[in-house]
């Protein structure tokens, strides 16, 4: 995470800002400087303010933004529960991947977040801006939205609320959140749920989705937008997801 080590040394010279601006400034314990101030700081004689490239900026946007978001989801009715802290961790672990250092960072950034007087939706938006046209990280960050809010057995009507409002804010249909949801809350087969299917899709839909998102998953096209590096590892195991499913599916019916 080539970015962390600058935002931790205080030496990035362009601002986050924003919701998450603040709940990143308290987190790395220092301000972050203004685009407009940093632009003229760029402009003194023999001043340099090293900054973070575009592919950075969007690694700490999303870094941060699921971080403030869990954070304000698991306290959303009341308290955090065990299940929900564990849930949390295996994210970092698992799925991002991350080290000790980058561990203690969002466990500081999600700390921030709960106290913060942003709110969830303050924050949503504030992702979806940087990451509006790049459906599979928003489809993502709503499937880890739904492990940590569905942690504890259930979703409570208050995290229904701010999930569908989330929902509302990413432009995610209703349809693809109840799909996306079942994997979590078992009210359908979740192997249709993966393939963004119902069970009464014929073949030939359950294999054109399929060829849809294995395009959409696949690591070499992942990489090569130069997406947040803790988001390949995530979206490799999605493309598997993806794979076991239709093959699941596959079997069953017979084609």
């Amino acid at each position: 995470m080539s970015w962390l080590g600058k935002v931790i040394g205080g030496t990035i010279g362009l601002a986050l800002g924003g919701p998450l601006g603040a709940v990143a400034g308290a987190a790395f314990g220092h301000a972050f400087v203004d685009k407009r101030e940093d632009e003229y700081l760029r402009s003194i004689p023999g001043r340099k303010q090293p900054g973070l490239s575009s592919n950075e900026e969007a690694q700490l946007v999303f870094f941060t933004a699921a971080f403030s978001m869990l954070a304000k989801i698991s306290k959303a009715d009341g308290r955090i529960s065990e299940a929900e802290i564990k849930v949390v961790e295996r994210f970092m672990v698992n799925d991002l991947q991350l080290d000790e250092a980058a561990r203690e960072t969002a466990q500081n950034i999600f700390r921030n977040a709960v106290t913060s007087s942003q709110t969830f939706e303050d924050f949503a938006r504030q992702f979806y801006s940087v990451f509006k046209y790049q459906t599979n990280i928003i489809e993502l960050m709503m499937d880890v939205l739904l492990r940590v809010s569905s942690a504890d057995g259930n979703i409570s009507d208050i995290e229904e609320r701010m999930m569908l409002s989330a929902s509302r804010i990413f432009s995610f249909s209703r349809s693809e959140y109840e799909r996306l949801k079942s994997r979590y809350v078992k009210k359908s087969d979740p192997y249709y749920a993966v393939l963004k299917c119902d069970k009464n899709a014929s073949n030939e839909e359950i294999k054109k989705k399929y060829r849809s998102l294995v395009q959409e998953y696949h690591p070499d096209k992942i990489q090569a937008k130069g997406l947040p590096e803790e988001f390949v590892k995530f979206a490799a195991d999605k493309f598997t997801e993806i794979q076991e499913a239709y093959e699941h599916i596959r079997k069953s019916r017979g084609f």
